[in-house]
C-alpha cells in the first residue's frame, strides 16, 4: 500500500475528518478490485434525492443518537437500524450523508457519523456541528500502512452465507442428468476424499451423447461436485421450481475424456473408452461414484445493499437450507420462489409473516369459521438469485419460519 511522508506544515483544509476521508479514497484505488461494490442507479438517485433535503425527523429511531463511533463488527444494516426506524432504508441513511461518503460500502471503523436535525430535517454527516468548512490541522513527518478494503464494514455479516455463496446451486432437470459423473476410483476405493483421484465421463450411452470432458489449453478447469438434485416445490402449486444439488466438494481435470483404439489377442480392433482423470481439491463430504460434476461458476460480488424491492413482491417460503430442519430462525437460510425471472435482486429485503390462523367466532350465534390475517414476523434479505428461486437469509424474526409462510415487500 503506497503512502507519503509530507514535511510538518501548517495549511487550511476542508476538516480534519474530511481530510482522512479524502486520504481514505486514494488508498482504496489500489484495492478496487477487492472492494468493487457497484451501485444501482435506483439507489444513487435515492441517496441524490435525500442528500438534497434529509429525511423527516419522524423516521428516525426512537433513540437515534446524536454521534456514533464505527467500531469493528458493524453493519450496515446495523448503523442503518441505530438511526432509521426502517432497516432497509439504507440508501437514504446514505444520502444523508453523501457529501462524506460516496460510497455506502466503503464505510471503516473509527469513522464518526454526526446525527445534525436542524431545520426539522435529519441528516448524517462526518463533521461535528459547529464545525465550520474550514480548519487548521497540522501534521507531521510520519508514515502508515493500513489494509483498507480488508476493514470496510459489510452489508449484513457475511459470515452466516458466505458458505452459500459457492456451495449450493440451482439447476434444471436436463442440466443435472447431463452432467458428467465420477465412474471409477483409484485402487477402487469406495469414497473420496481431498488429494484422491477420480475418474469421470461426460459422454453416455450408445450414440455418446454430451459434451467430453476436455483440458482447454492445457489448462486444468475446476469442477463442483454435487449429489442428490432434490426437488424444490412450488408450495402453493406444486410445480417444481428447480433442483438443489448437494454440495460435496470441489475437483479439478486432470486429463481429457478420450477414445482410442486397440487390438486384441485375436488381432480383433476394438474401441476403448478413456475417462477423464480428476484430482480432489476439497471435500466436504467424502465423494464416491456416482456424484456429479458441474463447472466452478465466476465469483459473485459481495454487493449486498439492504434495501425494498421497486416493485410489489409476494410469494412463499420453499425450503429451509439444512438437514431435518423445519424451521428457520434468525441468521438461517430459507429458499424462496421468487428470483431474478419475478424482479428479485440481491439485497432486496422481504418482509416475512406469520401464518393466518382460522377459528370459530362464538360471538356470532351461526358459528362461522374466520381467518385472522397475517401479521409480520421478521425480515428477511436476498443474496442470490437464480432464475425462479433465490436464498435469502433472516435477519430479524419473531417466531420460526417454515415452508409455505408468504412474504411481501417491507
Amino acid at each position: 500500500m503506497p503512502s507519503n511522508t509530507r514535511p510538518s506544515a501548517e495549511f487550511r483544509a476542508p476538516s480534519a475528518l474530511a481530510c482522512c476521508t479524502a486520504v481514505a479514497a486514494l488508498l482504496l484505488t489500489g484495492a478496487a478490485s477487492a472492494q468493487n461494490y457497484p451501485i444501482t442507479p435506483a439507489q444513487r438517485a435515492t441517496a441524490d434525492q435525500v442528500a438534497q433535503s434529509g429525511v423527516p425527523l419522524s423516521e428516525l429511531a426512537p433513540n437515534a443518537p446524536d454521534s456514533y463511533t464505527i467500531k469493528r463488527g458493524d453493519t450496515l444494516w446495523a448503523i442503518s437500524g441505530l438511526f432509521l426506524k426502517s432497516p432497509w432504508r439504507w440508501p437514504e441513511l446514505w444520502g444523508m450523508n453523501r457529501q462524506d461518503i460516496q460510497n455506502p460500502h466503503r464505510i471503516y471503523p473509527g469513522q464518526v457519523l454526526y446525527l445534525d436535525k436542524s431545520g426539522g430535517r435529519a441528516r448524517l454527516t462526518t463533521r461535528a456541528p459547529g464545525e465550520g468548512d474550514t480548519t487548521t490541522v497540522r501534521v507531521s513527518p510520519r508514515t502508515r500502512y493500513e489494509s483498507l478494503s480488508e476493514s470496510a464494514i459489510p452489508p449484513v455479516s457475511l459470515q452466516a452465507i458466505e458458505a452459500f455463496l459457492s456451495e449450493p446451486m440451482i439447476v434444471d432437470e436436463a442440466t443435472f442428468a447431463r452432467a458428467p459423473r465420477i465412474v471409477a476410483t483409484q485402487e477402487h476405493r469406495v469414497l473420496l476424499s481431498r488429494g484422491d483421484r477420480a475418474y469421470a465421463r461426460a459422454l453416455s450411452g450408445d450414440d455418446m451423447q454430451g459434451e467430453p470432458l476436455t483440458v482447454a489449453d492445457g489448462k486444468s478447469i475446476d469442477y463442483r461436485v454435487f449429489r442428490n438434485a432434490v426437488p424444490l416445490k412450488d408450495p402453493t402449486t406444486g410445480a417444481i421450481l428447480g433442483y438443489e444439488a448437494q454440495y460435496v466438494g470441489k475437483a479439478q481435470l486432470v486429463t481429457s475424456e478420450t477414445r482410442r483404439d486397440t487390438t486384441d489377442s485375436s488381432g480383433k480392433t476394438q474401441n476403448e473408452l478413456v475417462p477423464a482423470a480428476l484430482d480432489v481439491l476439497q471435500a466436504k463430504e467424502e465423494m464416491r461414484v456416482g456424484d456429479r460434476l458441474l463447472p466452478e461458476p465466476e465469483r459473485e460480488l459481495s454487493n449486498y445493499v439492504p434495501r425494498a424491492p421497486e416493485t410489489a413482491q409476494s410469494g412463499q417460503i420453499v425450503s429451509v437450507y439444512g438437514n431435518a430442519v423445519r424451521y428457520a430462525a434468525q441468521n438461517q437460510v430459507v429458499t424462496i420462489n421468487r428470483g431474478r425471472a419475478h424482479g428479485i435482486e440481491r439485497g432486496h429485503v422481504l418482509a416475512l409473516q406469520r401464518e393466518s390462523d382460522t377459528l370459530t367466532d362464538t360471538t356470532d350465534s351461526a358459528r362461522p369459521q374466520i381467518r385472522l390475517p397475517g401479521e409480520r414476523n421478521g425480515l428477511m434479505m436476498v443474496f442470490r438469485t437464480f432464475d425462479k428461486v433465490s436464498y435469502a437469509i433472516v435477519l430479524q424474526i419473531t417466531d420460526g419460519v417454515k415452508v409455505g409462510d408468504r412474504f411481501v415487500n417491507p
